[in-house]
């Protein structure tokens, strides 16, 4: 089992950065593809990045690619989401993610296949 507990999220202006960072608890980070999803009220919860287990496969929602950049420190237990040139659309909360998987390459996008989820952090963009 691993737990998740995220943090980083905050108020910032839009054309703003902010780093979120997920920490897990429990062994063998290293058997988890990790994700970021985000879910605003009223909507429902969406794939917003991904990273496989060996960290060498990463994979993006349209709507955030060239803007966000997932990476991930087994050392540490820890996956990060860089969130640059941030819009208001993108305010949520922002939830991580871990999935065990044998494969070292893939990378789950939908919510149903991790197992593991975070209570989540709140990101609010002001235009």
């Amino acid at each position: 089992q691993v737990q998740l507990h995220e943090s980083g999220g905050g108020l910032v202006q839009a054309g703003g950065s902010l780093k979120l960072s997920c920490v897990a608890s429990g062994r063998a980070f290293s058997d988890y593809a990790m994700g970021w999803f985000r879910q605003a009220p009223g909507t429902d919860r969406e794939f917003v990045a991904g990273i496989s287990r060996s960290g060498g496969s990463t994979d993006y929602a349209d709507s955030v690619k060239g803007r966000f950049a997932i990476s991930r420190d087994d050392a540490k237990n820890m996956v990060f989401l860089q969130m640059n040139s941030l819009k208001p659309e993108d305010t949520a909360n922002y939830y991580c993610a871990a999935d065990r998987v044998i494969s070292s390459t893939v990378i789950p996008a939908i919510h149903a296949a991790y197992g593991y989820w975070g209570q989540g952090t709140h990101v609010t963009v002001s235009s």
